[in-house]
């Protein structure tokens, strides 16, 4: 039963503070940026003096590891929920430094106005006022004796009743005797139980990641360096997106600025590309795929703890191999010529920016993929082949859009156990069939969704045969994309709905074009069979309205390129059967695309 494998207890806090001290919990989150505001500690810190409760602490005890000798490693207790009051409550009450969002170190002072029993956060009025002990932590930490806090406290305020003061500063000097909550969870239980325990008693029915575990595994392991591990995944994901950390980072933590995570890392610095900005769930999940051939983060944690699937038993060897592992492929993670390669080779495939790319874990797979081909001694030519190959079935077939970790487990132990191209070839029989080609696909660009996936391969088709925008001479949809171009209506929207059609009828993706602004604008919304004429006088030697397209043979590329129905020149296709027409030509191009990646 799952009640037998967990205990709850009240603990004083000043318990848990002398566990912190003996590193006999282990708090993950000390360690990362804290993401609560001042004013959020200020309140935990009130709702401890007035007595209220301040919601369940959550600890899982890492299992007891055989060693090599014999003996047994007592394994710590993790804190997996409480990180963020256990963090505010050891900078406000014991002082400690925390990381900001900068990953600068700092404290947050709470100032407590006894004659009105309230709390503040410390600033430079309160540091003037005398009605304001400015810092409480001294005081509930025991560093100055109270009876000399209150004798200070009354000779600066005369008009105070000594009675109060002396109760008051006394509550405040108890606040670390208040009693927590504290759910001490047992080693063998799996992840799904505590995933489930965690929902249930969680106030806001917020849920860890399986990732979340594996961070805080990692990082309570300080026989193999855990910590300096967990820093590197969160310091590498912040300098994708933020690549000004870096100098803040060498400043902020001189140890690890001297590792070798930091020295691969270190090229983010210069790096603009925001196509692939993974978080630490990613890096994990890419890593642990393509490095250990296994999909469930579960297993993860379960061999970081050294876990012997086998015999059930935890051992200190698989411990250490696992770590080693997970080591060297986070080092080839984050490996420069690694990460643009296989940017280059998504790029390649027409993706070239990220808002053509609607699932993270279709990235996840696809570098898990590369690292794992390129490891495995596959040509390069092959690697490249197989990786966009695999990316846009992906998309294509919402590969990875449902239970993603069965999907990427089941995926990887097939490409481990016999060829990629084998394995590959079965998928594409199977659900790339000319069924998918000549029915399935079109239906599927039956849609007002702009972010559809099936428009989004349509249009990285267009980039990667450096297609031009319609009715556009020079500007390629490249260029369009890349700058953040419109896409605009075939059909005029407004004439559409003067017509009487309604928002998913002008809105169809089959009516979707990329469009440069000043073309869009002389369209306007007029009737196409009008401006159709115009761009026939156009072709035939009239004046140029719509672009600087002059040549009928040139307009017919263009409509080719964009998969636009030339009977829409004649004027003889109704709105439905242009729809009806477009979703065949689209379907046909990407088909075309594809196979020829």
């Amino acid at each position: 039963m799952v009640s037998a494998k967990y205990s709850v207890n009240n603990q004083q806090l000043e318990i848990l503070f002398s566990w912190i001290k003996t590193n006999e919990i282990a708090i993950p989150e000390i360690q990362r940026p804290f993401v609560w505001n001042s004013t959020k500690v200020r309140d935990l810190i009130d709702s401890l003096y007035q007595g209220y409760p301040i919601g369940y602490l959550i600890t899982w005890k890492n299992p007891d590891v055989k060693l090599k000798n014999g003996t047994t490693s007592e394994g710590k207790k993790i804190l997996i929920d409480g990180q963020q009051r256990i963090t505010a409550l050891t900078t406000a009450i014991l002082g400690e430094p925390i990381l900001n969002s900068d990953y600068k170190k700092t404290t947050i002072k709470i100032a407590f106005n006894p004659m009105d029993e309230r709390f503040e956060v410390q600033n430079p009025a309160i540091l003037k006022d005398v009605s304001w002990i400015p810092d409480i932590s001294p005081i509930i930490r025991e560093d100055i004796r109270i009876t000399q806090v209150i004798r200070d406290y009354l000779k600066n305020n005369p008009s105070a009743n000594p009675g109060k003061i002396e109760d008051v500063l006394g509550d405040l000097k108890d606040i670390q005797k208040k009693i927590v909550g504290l759910i001490e969870l047992g080693p063998d239980l799996d992840i799904e139980t505590v995933t489930e325990i965690f929902i249930r008693i969680n106030s806001k029915g917020v849920e860890l990641s399986q990732a979340d575990f594996a961070m805080s595994k990692i990082a309570s392991n300080e026989k193999y360096s855990g910590s300096t591990i967990r820093k590197a995944i969160d310091y590498f994901c912040h300098l994708a997106i933020t690549p000004e950390f870096y100098k803040i980072l060498k400043n902020a933590d001189k140890d690890f600025s001297e590792s070798e995570y930091f020295q691969k890392m270190s090229w983010l610095k210069n790096e603009n590309d925001d196509l692939y900005d993974p978080d630490y769930k990613d890096l994990i999940r890419v890593v642990f795929t393509y490095k250990f051939n296994r999909g469930r983060l579960s297993d993860l944690v379960s061999l970081l703890s050294g876990r012997n699937f086998e015999k059930r038993t935890y051992e200190e060897p698989i411990a250490k191999k696992s770590f080693e592992t997970l080591k060297q492929g986070i080092l080839e993670f984050m490996n420069e010529t690694n990460f643009k390669r296989f940017l280059m080779i998504i790029n390649s495939a027409g993706f070239v920016d990220k808002s053509l790319i609607r699932s993270q874990n279709v990235l996840n797979f696809a570098y898990a993929l590369y690292l794992k081909l390129k490891e495995d001694g596959y040509p390069s030519k092959d690697v490249e082949r197989y990786v966009k190959r695999w990316f846009v079935m992906s998309i294509l077939t919402g590969r990875y859009s449902g239970s993603s970790e069965t999907r990427f487990d089941f995926d990887i132990k097939r490409i481990n156990e016999g060829k990629i191209e084998n394995f590959l070839d079965e998928i594409e029989k199977a659900e790339l069939s000319e069924a998918f080609w000549d029915a399935s696909l079109i239906q599927g660009l039956d849609t007002s969704i702009a972010s559809s996936p099936y428009f989004n391969v349509f249009l990285a088709s267009q980039v990667k045969a450096n297609n031009k925008g319609f009715l556009s001479k020079d500007i390629t949809i490249r260029d369009m994309i890349k700058h953040r171009g419109d896409v605009h209506h075939v059909y005029p929207k407004e004439f559409l709905k003067s017509k009487g059609l309604e928002r998913r009828q002008y809105n169809q993706i089959a009516n979707y074009v990329f469009l440069q602004q000043e073309i869009n604008i002389k369209i306007g919304k007029k009737d196409p069979i009008k401006y159709f004429n115009e761009v026939n006088e156009q072709v035939s030697g009239g004046a140029r309205v719509y672009g600087s397209i002059d040549l009928k043979e040139d307009l017919l590329k263009n409509f080719r390129q964009n998969c636009i129905p030339i009977e829409l020149l004649d004027g003889e296709l109704s709105y439905e059967e242009f729809l009806e027409k477009r979703r065949k030509l689209i379907s046909q191009k990407i088909k075309k695309y594809y196979f020829s990646l």
